[in-house]
C-alpha cells in the first residue's frame, strides 16, 4: 500500500528525460585536423563506462533523468516504481562508489556527472548485487552547486520537494540535502474478498464492499556531509543523517457479508508506523605504493518510534456489537551497527580483493497492549570474502569465495540459531568486439530471518487470524545463474537472457489451525524454484526524434512447503514511447508489475500508466504529468492457502492525477573529482511491524 506514495515522484522526474539525439551516440574529439571517433561506451574487462554526452546533460535535470538519457542496454529506469532494474531484478545505485538511495540520485546535478559505470557482475564485495550503477560525480576545486526541486499534484495533498547544496574549498567539500514528501489524507480504498476453512471442513466466505478510507505517507530528512580528497593518496567522507517517518497510516473501511448469514458488519482496519532514525557515517580509503589500497567504511544508526493498529468488526454498520476488536501498539528503541575493511591489489589485466564485514542489531521492543512487555533480540553477522579477477584477450574471469556466520537471540527466552554458510561466485565474460558481450554468471548469497519473522509475541490480525514468529529459523541459501547476450547496434540495442534461481531453505510463511485460531508463522520452506526469460530492446525509430523501448519477461516458479506446491506462470514488462526535440520532451509509459510467488501468496507491486511532458531552458526545468491516465491502478495480492483464500487489490481515488513540476539548477567553479567510496559497511536499522491482513 505505501508503494504508490513513494514510486510516483520518482516516476514523474524518471519518465521525465528523452534519449540522446543522434550525434550523442559517439564522442569527438578534433586533433590537427583529424576527427577521432570513440563508441559512446567504453566496455572495460569489469564494467561498461558511459560518459554522458552534452544533449544528454542539457535535456536532464538530475541523475535519474540523467541515467534514463544514457539508454543503457538491459537497463530499465522503472518509470512507476522510482527503481533501477535489470531483467527483473533490482540493480544497486551508487554515487562515487557508496551506496545511494533514489532520492540522492535525484539530488544530483547532471553537469556534475562525469561518467556512469554499469557492472552486471558484481563481484562479492557488492553484497550480494545482481547489478550496480555507480555514477562519478566531480565537484568545483572552488564554488560549488545548487539544485532545488518541487512537484506538487494539483487535485490531492501530495507532493515531492527537495534542494541540496554543496561548498568547496580546495580539497574540502562542504554539502547540506533536504527532502521532503507530502501525502496526506489520500483518497483510498481496498476490494478485498475471503474464504476460511475451518478444522472441521466449514467454509466460511466473507465478501466486503468499500466504504472509504485513505492513506498517508509524508517524511522530511536532511543530511549535512563533508569530504576531503588528496588525490591518489587518502579519501575521508563524513556525514550525519536524519530521517523523520510522519504518520505513515492507512484507514479501510467496509462492509462485510458473510456465508454464516452475518450481514452489514462494518470493518475498520487501520494501521500507523512513525519514528525518527538518525545515523552517522565515516569512511576512510588509504592508498599504498604498488597499486593497493585500503578502505574502512563504518555506519551507525538508531531508531526511536512506534507502530500501532486497530482493527474492528461491528454488527449493523457499526451500531450493534463488536464481533472483533483488535489492539496492537508497539514502541521501539533498535540500534544497528556496521564496519567493513577491504584491501584491492591492481596488476595490469588482474586483480584481488579480500575484506571482512560485521553488523550488528540490538532491538528493544515495548508491547504497549501486553501490559509494556519488553522484548530484547540480538542479530550478529560477520562475512568476509576473497576474490580473483583476470582478464585474457577477449575473455574474462572472475570466481570469489565468501563464508558468512549469523546469530540471533530473544534475550527472554533464550531462543535463536546459529549457522555458518558459504557464498561462491563465478563470471565467464567474452566480448568479441564493442557490439557483442555474452556473460555466464553463478552467484549465491543468504538471507538472515526478519525480526517480524522471529519475533515470538503473538499478535491477533482479525476475527480468525494470529501472527506468530519462528525464533528457530535459520539463514536461508539462494543460488542464481545467468546467460545473458547484449548488443549495441547503431540504432538498435539491447539484451536477452535467461535466469535459474533457486532457494532450497527459503523463509516462506505457513498457516495451520489452533483451536479456533489461524496461526501464521514462518518457516525454512522446501524450496522456491524459478526459471525466467526476458528481452530488452531499445530502438531509435526518428534519429534524435523519436525512441521506443521496454522489456518483456517470463516467469515460471514453484515453491514448496508445508503441505504445499505450488505454481505460477506470468508475463510481465514495461514500454514507453519517448519524443525529443526543441527542448520538449514527451513520454508515455505503461507497467505491468511482476507477479512474486511466496509461501502460498501470489503478490504483485503497481500496475501504472503515466504521459509527462517537460521543456528545459538553460538552468530551469518546468513539467506537466498525468499518472494512470488510460488504466486503472492496481496493487494487491492473491491467496491458494486452502485455510484462508482471499483476493485483495489497493485503489487510489483521484486519478488520472494531475501533478507539475518545476526544477532549478545551478553550479559554479572548476570540475574536480568528489569523494569516491568503495566500502559500505551495511548499519540500517530493523523495525517492528504489527501483524496485518
Amino acid at each position: 500500500m505505501k508503494s504508490i506514495f513513494i514510486s510516483v515522484p520518482i516516476a514523474l522526474t524518471a519518465l521525465s528525460s528523452a534519449a540522446q539525439e543522434t550525434v550523442d551516440t559517439i564522442a569527438t574529439q578534433q586533433l590537427q585536423e583529424i576527427v577521432i571517433a570513440a563508441p559512446k561506451v567504453i566496455r572495460k574487462a569489469d564494467m561498461d563506462v558511459y560518459h554522458p554526452s552534452e544533449s544528454a546533460v542539457n535535456n536532464s535535470k538530475n541523475g535519474m533523468q540523467l541515467l534514463r538519457n544514457l539508454m543503457i542496454p538491459t537497463l530499465s529506469v522503472n518509470d512507476a516504481l522510482g527503481s533501477i532494474t535489470s531483467g527483473g531484478q533490482s540493480v544497486q545505485a551508487r554515487i562515487n562508489g557508496r551506496e545511494a538511495t533514489i532520492e540522492q540520485i535525484q539530488q544530483l546535478l547532471p553537469e556534475t556527472i562525469k561518467r556512469v559505470e554499469w557492472i552486471d557482475n558484481p563481484g562479492l564485495r557488492y553484497n550480494g548485487a545482481t547489478g550496480v550503477i555507480n555514477f562519478i560525480v566531480s565537484n568545483p576545486a572552488t564554488g560549488g552547486s545548487l539544485m532545488a526541486y518541487a512537484n506538487p499534484s494539483l487535485n490531492s495533498a501530495w507532493g515531492m520537494y527537495r534542494a541540496a547544496v554543496k561548498i568547496n574549498h580546495g580539497r574540502s567539500q562542504w554539502g547540506a540535502s533536504v527532502n521532503y514528501k507530502l501525502a496526506n489524507h489520500l483518497s483510498a480504498y481496498r476490494e478485498f474478498s475471503e474464504s476460511f476453512t475451518m478444522p472441521d471442513g466449514t467454509k466460511i466466505n466473507r465478501s466486503e464492499k468499500p466504504h472509504g478510507g485513505y492513506l498517508s505517507d509524508s517524511f522530511g530528512s536532511i543530511q549535512l556531509d563533508y569530504s576531503y580528497i588528496k588525490p591518489d593518496t587518502t579519501v575521508i567522507w563524513v556525514a550525519v543523517h536524519g530521517y523523520k517517518q510522519l504518520p505513515e497510516t492507512s484507514l479501510y473501511r467496509s462492509l462485510m457479508s458473510e456465508s454464516s448469514g452475518l450481514s452489514n458488519v462494518l470493518i475498520s482496519d487501520f494501521d500507523s508506523q512513525s519514528g525518527f532514525t538518525p545515523s552517522f557515517t565515516a569512511y576512510l580509503e588509504q592508498h599504498l605504493p604498488h597499486k593497493q589500497l585500503i578502505a574502512v567504511d563504518f555506519n551507525g544508526s538508531f531508531y526511536n518510534g512506534s507502530t500501532q493498529r486497530t482493527y474492528t468488526e461491528e454488527e449493523d454498520a457499526g451500531q450493534g456489537t463488536a464481533i472483533a476488536d483488535v489492539n496492537t501498539a508497539i514502541k521501539d528503541r533498535n540500534q544497528a551497527y556496521g564496519i567493513e575493511a577491504d584491501y584491492i591489489k591492481n596488476w595490469s589485466q588482474s586483480r584481488f580483493t579480500a575484506g571482512i564485514n560485521y553488523k550488528a542489531n540490538r532491538n528493544r521492543s515495548t508491547y504497549e497492549n501486553l501490559g509494556n512487555e519488553i522484548f530484547h533480540q540480538r542479530q550478529d553477522r560477520l562475512y568476509f570474502f576473497g576474490e580473483y579477477f583476470q582478464r585474457i584477450n577477449k575473455v574474462t574471469l572472475t570466481a570469489g569465495l565468501g563464508a558468512q556466520y549469523t546469530s540471533f537471540k530473544f534475550k527472554e527466552t533464550n531462543q535463536g540459531t546459529d549457522s555458518w554458510n558459504l557464498r561462491p561466485q563465478f563470471t565467464f565474460t567474452y566480448r568479441p568486439n564493442q557490439i557483442h558481450q555474452l556473460r555466464l554468471n553463478f552467484t549465491s548469497w543468504q538471507t538472515a530471518p526478519s525480526l517480524a519473522e522471529t519475533n515470538v509475541v503473538p499478535q491477533q490480525v482479525d476475527a480468525f487470524q494470529w501472527s506468530q514468529g519462528n525464533p528457530d529459523l535459520h539463514t536461508s541459501q539462494s543460488y542464481m545463474l545467468t546467460l545473458r547476450y547484449s548488443y549495441d547496434l547503431k540504432r538498435i540495442s539491447g539484451s536477452f537472457g535467461i535466469r535459474a534461481f533457486s532457494s532450497p531453505d527459503a523463509i516462506a510463511p505457513y498457516t495451520f489451525w489452533s483451536n479456533d485460531r489461524l496461526i501464521t508463522s514462518h518457516e525454512n520452506s522446501k524450496g522456491l524454484q524459478n526459471l525466467s526469460f526476458w528481452l530488452a530492446p531499445s530502438i531509435e525509430v526518428v534519429p534524435g526524434w523519436m525512441w521506443i523501448e521496454g522489456m518483456v519477461q517470463y516467469r515460471a516458479e514453484r515453491m514448496k512447503g508445508t503441505g504445499y506446491t505450488r505454481y505460477n506462470h506470468d508475463w510481465s514488462g514495461q514500454g514507453g514511447v519517448i519524443l525529443q526535440h526543441w527542448g520538449w520532451q514527451l513520454v508515455i509509459m505503461y507497467q505491468r508489475a511482476q507477479r512474486d510467488l511466496w509461501g502460498q501468496k501470489l503478490s504483485w507491486g503497481e500496475d501504472i500508466s503515466l504521459i509527462n511532458l517537460e521543456y528545459n531552458r538553460k538552468n530551469w526545468q518546468f513539467g506537466a504529468s498525468l499518472i494512470c491516465p488510460f488504466t486503472k491502478y492496481d496493487q494487491g495480492a492473491r491467496s491458494y492457502d486452502p485455510y484462508h483464500t482471499y483476493e485483495k487489490h489497493i485503489r487510489i481515488n483521484g486519478y488520472p492525477m494531475p501533478c507539475i513540476s518545476v526544477s532549478y539548477n545551478l553550479q559554479w567553479g572548476r570540475q574536480r573529482r568528489d569523494a569516491r567510496k568503495i566500502v559500505n559497511a551495511d548499519g540500517e536499522v530493523t523495525k517492528s511491524s504489527a501483524a496485518r491482513r
